[in-house]
């Protein structure tokens, strides 16, 4: 590990080239000097680069591109604009709900026969009719209801501890 001296020695080189590469309305000085130190840290072994200087200097630059990356993608919300109101829920409950698709997606996965290709029919965004998914699975359309029950009530069997349910619908076999 460094030794205090060393890092006293860096640290205004750090701030300098921190300050260089800061993007204003992108990330701040402060924020890449943070994430060069928890590299520093996060080093294998704990053992400090034989050329500490260069590789701080790279670890910024480095650090920078990738908030730069990272800048691009985010979308930014004019001010006085609400995203939870507008989508009428707040960041934890998407994720829940992604989490929630996460879990039925693989139970579907794990369905036993053909239920997970009727499944994913069913819950196909295109909607499709009974008419063509039977065409699609090669399944006669009056069994179709049949399966689709035995396959659902599967289905609910296994998320039963997964996602717990606190209304309980439909019949089950």
């Amino acid at each position: 590990m460094l030794y205090d001296d060393e890092l006293a020695r860096l640290r205004p080189l750090l701030a300098a080239e921190a300050a260089a590469e800061a993007v204003p309305g992108g990330i701040e000085a402060a924020d890449l000097e943070q994430a060069v130190w928890l590299r520093l840290l996060e080093l294998p072994g704990s053992t400090p680069p034989s050329d500490t200087a260069a590789w701080l200097r790279a670890a910024v630059r480095a650090e920078a591109r990738r908030a730069a990356r990272r800048v691009r993608r985010e979308v930014r919300y004019p001010p006085g604009r609400d995203p939870v109101a507008e989508h009428g829920r707040t960041a934890e409950e998407a994720a829940l709900d992604a989490e929630r698709l996460r879990a039925v997606r693989a139970a579907v996965r794990r369905l036993p026969g053909r239920c997970p290709q009727l499944v994913i029919a069913l819950m196909s965004h295109s909607d499709p009719t009974y008419r063509e998914i039977s065409m699609e699975l090669g399944i006669s359309q009056g069994s179709l209801g049949p399966m689709r029950s035995r396959c659902l009530g599967c289905l609910r069997s296994m998320l039963v501890p997964e996602v717990a349910s606190h209304v309980r619908r439909g019949k089950a076999r």
